[in-house]
């Protein structure tokens, strides 16, 4: 094994804030619900010290993206963001046209600050719709209107925002394909770059897991799934990855930089990172609780997990990703991001392709249509 050059090797940033005022009853993020003041000073501290311990791992590479996911990110102001982006600026360098992202729920307090986080430099929100539905709305725990899901996305526009995600949640408590189509429109309507499609699923360790709503037949759920992509397509949205959809040139590029293998500077409660040092590939973890990666921040290093893959998990860890992508990535990508020469894919490849799951092109690692549709099983060849 030939460790990777760094330097060949794209860097992406990306920054938990784990803060909420409420926990939604299907989420199992490490989201943190928070009465009273949120410590937005003392997690600032927090993140500038991990920063200055962790930035030397990036060596002398500036990052093409910068996302802020939470928990709700927009509930901090935007001197915050301004002032974490200087010290991403400072401390590990950000390209010219670098994306930044910051995660919003479109709650009025969050949309007054929409120009702020524009002011800051962020240049693409990725806002939490879910729905377009009142009723949907109440049954997911959203403390958000359609209304003002709508005025979010005027005052995003307002603010001078021409990179827009919004999130749409289909598999809904009560739903047919033809209202989850109808919430559908509503949201292209919207006229967003870019649109986040997600079935509700129920999570362990959630409250929908302790109290299971009463949820759609899977049938009724693969009707609406199919009737939504068709409906995307026909607006002019390429369906890129298996949860995401986008007009061209508007698919986002740190999340890309994920699925194509490539390294991310991991800061924040929670937050985990993948980075190629000299030698080979380290992985870390923080600790999740805000308080406690606060306290671990000041002592010196917030992360309670720290390894290097085996070389023999590395194609499964490649395929995790790069298989959610429907067009794949060049096999050249596999040792040029790991180290370890392309045969190494070749057994579970030539079952994949057997099964008709993979395309039978040796240049190109890529699910077919049946691939896609069963892509648990395609990636658990590579995983074995």
């Amino acid at each position: 094994m030939t460790p990777p050059r760094p330097a060949d090797v794209p860097l992406g940033i990306y920054v938990h804030v784990p803060f909420c005022l409420k926990k939604c009853p299907y989420c199992d993020f490490n989201s943190h619900a928070r009465e009273g003041a949120l410590p937005e000073s003392a997690y600032l501290e927090a993140l500038r010290t991990e920063l200055r311990r962790r930035a030397p791992l990036a060596g002398t590479r500036r990052a093409g993206s910068v996302f802020f996911g939470g928990g709700t990110p927009s509930l901090f102001g935007g001197g915050f963001y301004a002032a974490i982006l200087e010290e991403l600026e400072r401390f590990v360098g950000l390209a010219d046209d670098c994306e930044i992202t910051l995660e919003a729920n479109p709650g009025a307090s969050e949309a007054d600050r929409f120009a702020a986080f524009r002011a800051a430099g962020i240049n693409r929100l990725s806002v939490g719709v879910q729905s377009l539905d009142d009723d949907s709305l109440k049954r997911l725990g959203r403390v958000h209107s359609a209304d003002e899901a709508r005025r979010a996305v005027a005052a995003a526009r307002e603010a001078g925002f021409d990179n827009l995600n919004l999130d749409l949640m289909f598999g809904l408590p009560g739903q047919t394909p033809e209202g989850a189509v109808a919430d559908l429109a509503g949201l292209l309507a919207l006229a967003p770059e870019h649109i986040a499609l997600y079935q509700l699923t129920i999570e362990p360790n959630t409250v929908f897991s302790a109290r299971p709503p009463a949820l759609p037949e899977d049938d009724t759920v693969a009707d609406t799934e199919i009737a939504l992509r068709d409906r995307l397509a026909e607006a002019g949205f390429r369906h890129y990855e298996t949860s995401n959809h986008a007009l061209p040139g508007r698919a986002c590029r740190h999340n890309r930089n994920y699925w194509e293998f490539g390294d991310y500077l991991g800061l924040g409660a929670g937050a985990h990172g993948k980075l190629t040092t000299g030698d080979g590939i380290l992985r870390t973890r923080n600790f999740a609780g805000p308080e406690a990666y606060m306290r671990a921040a000041a002592d010196g290093d917030p992360a309670v997990e720290r390894h290097q893959p085996e070389a023999a998990d590395l194609p499964g860890e490649f395929a995790l990703n790069v298989l959610r992508l429907n067009d794949g990535v060049p096999t050249r990508l596999f040792p040029e991001r790991t180290g370890l020469p392309a045969d190494h894919l070749a057994a579970p490849r030539a079952e994949a392709e057997r099964l008709g799951l993979l395309h039978p092109d040796p240049a190109h690692l890529a699910p077919t249509e049946r691939g896609r549709t069963f892509l648990n099983d395609l990636i658990g060849l590579f995983l074995e």
